[in-house]
């Protein structure tokens, strides 16, 4: 078993404590905003660091570049670093600018969040970005997920990025419009198809809003997802206008 320091202990950080745990690593974490449990809990950086072969950095999509500076003078060539960050492109751009060739480091998604690891749902699922400045780290990764029960999907990152523009940040997106709309969310009585919609709905309500702002604003290409889905649902909203009653076309 491996030695993971854990840098950030919000709700997904927390959750994915549990998953190594129960995988029996040894957990290290630092986290000087949140509660960490003692037996977890590390004062400072580099007493998190020291020791640790992995070290997972849980911070936000939006602080990445600026954290993996703080780390890289405490980092060791046999460490391997990896993010968990819901975007790909700009993180790795980061880890590539920041650690370079020197410390091996993986992009990493796990398609999945702290609601589906408490309810305990299967398989797990995580996209892994292939790096050919570190091939063994890939590998290494790799091996951690499938110890804690993961499927890996190995994605680069633009592509990754392109497919979470039309699925992950669209939903989300939807979702945000019908929370802010008010439509329908809590009436008793929604018919069988508005509850697929409505678990979504809650997914987004559950999750912290920084997560929203990073599909968002950080994804290369959920922008442009946005603006086709807004374009298409005009086009349909005409439609009903100009076609008479009962004109299937």
């Amino acid at each position: 078993m491996s030695t993971v320091a854990v840098l950030g202990y919000g709700r997904f950080g927390t959750e994915f404590c549990r998953l190594l745990l129960a995988a029996g690593h040894d957990v290290r974490v630092f986290d000087p905003k949140a509660d960490v449990p003692p037996g977890l809990f590390r004062p400072t950086l580099a007493s998190a660091l020291e020791g640790s072969a992995f070290v997972l950095a849980g911070m936000p999509v939006t602080s990445i570049r600026e954290a993996l500076r703080e780390l890289r003078p405490l980092l060791f060539k046999d460490q391997t670093v990896f993010d968990v960050g819901s975007v790909k492109v700009k993180p790795v751009e980061a880890l590539r600018d920041v650690l370079g060739k020197e410390i091996p480091w993986v992009a990493t998604h796990p398609l999945f969040g702290p609601v589906s690891l408490s309810r305990g749902e299967r398989p797990l699922r995580v996209v892994v970005c292939p790096n050919p400045d570190h091939p063994d780290a890939v590998l290494r990764v790799r091996e951690l997920y499938e110890m804690l029960g993961c499927e890996v999907i190995l994605q680069d990152a633009e592509t990754h990025d392109r497919v979470m523009a039309e699925t992950h940040a669209l939903a989300f997106f939807i979702a945000r419009g019908i929370l802010s709309a008010g439509t329908g969310v809590e009436v008793p009585f929604a018919p069988p198809s508005f509850q697929a919609i409505r678990r979504l709905v809650d997914a987004v309500q559950s999750d912290a809003g920084h997560l929203f702002d990073a599909i968002e604003r950080e994804n290369p290409f959920a922008k442009e997802a946005r603006r086709r889905f807004l374009e298409a649902l005009e086009k349909v909203d005409r439609s009903l206008d100009s076609h008479p009653k009962g004109d299937p076309k």
